[in-house]
């Protein structure tokens, strides 16, 4: 794969944008590195005529953003998503460099697989459940006494590292026959299944179910099923419900 093809399979997704300046601005950083996918979920003002200013005439960048309602629906098709985060969270994720995360995001697109580069709302960066949503989260080592770093200036130092990830190059591992692995969306619907079999057959007792479905949420991602993984793993949970209903049944009758 070539990169000039290779780069039409990253973007950038920006989450509840407050400031449509930082939108214009992002859209520039992105484009002055070679990149032109971005993505947006429910950004508080776009179009703006700020966002237009601020991008600098970026050639279509702005144009062919995506606006989402949700950060799953932007997720879309999506293999490997990085989110970048000022500060460790209550989500334990494995915490990756810039240039470690540019490097396993380029590694990727270069593979032919869907990537995603996710940054979170200006004051509040991004909410455990939008972190949730991610393979690893990207931190740029500023100073621990003033760590706060403008959007557009987050997109341009990651767009910047994979920019140097394409010249340096990677080593590209070819696709091997078989599944393709699980995209992002294909692994929300199973988050969803095994959310609904665990209730269904109780396993919590009462307990909160957050902590649980968050770690099980991280092993999961961080196995990276194959398709074919996911449906036998599908099995086994509609194989738990069916025996928890005919257990149910069983009881109503005695």
């Amino acid at each position: 794969m070539t990169d000039d093809q290779a780069r039409h399979h990253v973007r950038f997704v920006l989450v509840r944008t407050s400031h449509p300046g930082n939108i214009g601005s992002a859209a520039r950083a992105i484009c002055t590195m070679g990149f032109e996918r971005l993505d947006l979920v429910t950004p508080q003002r776009f179009p703006d005529p700020e966002a237009d200013a601020l991008a600098a005439g970026a050639p279509g960048v702005l144009d062919g953003a995506g606006v989402h309602g949700d950060l799953p629906q932007a997720l879309t098709g999506c293999s490997l998503a990085l989110g970048l985060s000022a500060r460790r969270r209550g989500v334990t994720l494995p915490e990756l460099t810039p240039q470690e995360g540019a490097r396993q995001a380029w590694q990727a697109a270069s593979e032919g697989r869907e990537v995603a580069l996710v940054f979170g709302n200006e004051q509040s960066g991004l909410a455990n459940d939008e972190l949730a949503h991610c393979h690893a989260m990207v931190r740029i080592p500023s100073v621990e006494d003033y760590s706060s770093l403008n959007l557009a200036q987050a997109v341009q130092v990651v767009a910047y590292e994979l920019r140097l990830a394409m010249l340096h190059g990677v080593d590209v591992e070819m696709p091997k026959p078989g599944d393709p692995p699980a995209n992002l969306d294909q692994m929300e619907q199973f988050f969803m299944h095994l959310t609904q079999a665990l209730e269904d057959i109780q396993f919590h007792k009462g307990r909160s179910p957050r902590t649980i479905e968050l770690r099980l949420r991280k092993l999961f991602l961080r196995a990276r099923p194959d398709q074919r993984e996911l449906r036998i793993l599908h099995g086994i949970l509609a194989e738990a419900q069916r025996v928890q209903r005919k257990l149910e049944k069983a009881l109503a009758g005695d």
